[in-house]
């Protein structure tokens, strides 16, 4: 269910923080934040890989001040990822030069009670964003959160529940939306360049498939209950963690949930609903101690406004919108079709069709991963200045995750499941009911 955009901005308080240093500008553009080292004061909780992407573009904004992880070798900056340094230029070392010994955590509820921190950025496994997100949000800071939000529907009810409370400003790290192929494709659609939508076909790619893996010691600084937090309890197994946590349903779901919270993220901006029907089917390996994500799987939606869409792991990875008079695709390295070249003769300029109210048109357009991210961290911090909404608020990016989770229920259930978007339960069915939410660990419960 949207909101509309008088209900988003009534929603919000329009006060301007007190720890950043802005030029107002009386024309309605967002205000800018001044010198980084006037900025907030930014820690970043999981740091091996995509934390430290984030905290990298981050500092732009702000000064890395304090870090939170399970894994000493992280902490200790040795086991962040090689492709960090080559795709931000920055070191971990530059990364992390304001972070002293002090200031590096195994338990993130250390770095939430810095009064020093404005600012959150979480980069951790799936299972950990929410009870994260919230307790960060209490303890009265913003937030940078990354994609998938959740790991159930529930989940997304106790974020919605916290943020509300809280008044925080909360980015979810889906940087698509700040990515121009693919914030033009779903303007194009919304203008009806294609006429009327009609089918929506994404395509996310094959799961992994590995094991059975073997059971080892837990290494030296890994704190491998830390990590497990609200999943089951189990012998530690390499292969559990890390990049490959996202193959295990104990902690993710999958390419559904993974490449899904991009894909099907600007697939729901488009379509400008939610869907009331899904219909998946799959086929799950059997190995022990093993990937136990679908080997395969395929999933069909109904949109409440008459719009099709189907999620797939076969073909080109991918969107592509269908329309009564054209059709349109994009992924990341493209954006294509008839009426894409129609452009050149027929523009459409951002400020005659805007899909975000509080936008800084002054930035450039970029695409890819890291440029995006660069737009998609300045969004964030612009709000975090305004107190507005940033363009991937937790409202939609509960709403898309939400998408992927109704279609990883019905493939484990496998039938087709009737949805109430408004009420977010499913109708007269108890069984599918009971997987919005699972049971968690005592002492990592997530609450908003």
């Amino acid at each position: 269910m949207f909101i509309t955009r008088r209900q988003l901005l009534a929603s919000t308080a329009a006060v301007v923080s007190q720890r950043l240093v802005f030029a107002g500008d009386p024309a309605g553009k967002p205000a800018l934040p001044g010198p980084a080292a006037d900025g907030p004061g930014i820690g970043v909780i999981g740091c091996r890989y995509q934390g430290s992407v984030i905290a990298a573009k981050a500092k732009a904004h702000g000064r890395v001040i304090a870090m939170a992880d399970v894994d000493q070798a992280v902490r200790d900056l040795s086991a962040i990822d090689s492709k960090v340094a080559a795709q931000v230029r920055l070191t971990p070392a530059e990364i992390y030069a304001d972070v002293a010994a002090a200031d590096r955590h195994v338990d993130y509820r250390r770095l939430l009670d810095d009064k020093r921190i404005d600012v959150v950025l979480i980069g951790t496994p799936d299972h950990w964003h929410t009870k994260m997100l919230i307790d960060a949000v209490k303890a009265g800071k913003d937030v940078y959160c990354e994609k998938p939000l959740t790991l159930t529907i529930d989940e997304g009810k106790q974020i919605r529940k916290a943020v509300e409370a809280s008044g925080r400003i909360v980015q979810v790290g889906s940087w698509q939306r700040s990515d121009h192929r693919f914030r033009t494709a779903v303007e194009m659609v919304r203008a009806g360049r294609i006429g009327k939508l009609e089918k929506v076909d994404v395509v996310l790619g094959k799961n992994q498939v590995g094991g059975p893996f073997t059971k080892q010691p837990v290494p030296p600084g890994l704190d491998w209950n830390l990590w497990q937090g609200q999943t089951p309890d189990v012998a530690y197994i390499p292969e559990r963690c890390h990049f490959n946590f996202r193959w295990w349903q104990a902690y993710s779901g999958g390419d559904l949930t993974d490449w899904g919270a991009h894909h099907v993220d600007i697939a729901r901006w488009a379509i400008g609903a939610d869907p009331d029907r899904v219909d998946g089917q799959a086929e799950y390996p059997k190995t022990h101690d093993g990937y136990d994500v679908p080997l395969t799987y395929s999933v069909r939606y109904r949109f409440a406004n008459g719009v099709e869409m189907t999620v797939g792991d076969s073909g080109r990875n991918g969107i592509m919108f269908t329309g009564s008079e054209g059709r349109i695709f994009v992924n990341r390295e493209n954006l294509t079709g008839k009426p894409v070249e129609d452009l050149k003769d027929r523009p459409l300029p951002r400020e005659a069709f805007a899909l975000y109210d509080f936008d800084n048109r002054s930035r450039p357009e970029r695409a890819g991963k890291i440029d995006a991210i660069v737009n998609h961290m300045g969004n964030f911090f612009d709000c975090v200045a305004a107190r507005r909404p940033p363009i991937a608020d937790v409202e939609s990016g509960h709403r898309s995750v939400s998408v992927c989770h109704l279609g990883n229920i019905s493939c484990k259930l496998g039938r087709s499941l009737t949805w109430d978007p408004v009420a977010e339960t499913f109708i007269s069915d108890a069984e599918a009911d009971g997987l919005l939410a699972r049971p968690q660990r005592p002492g990592f419960e997530v609450r908003a």
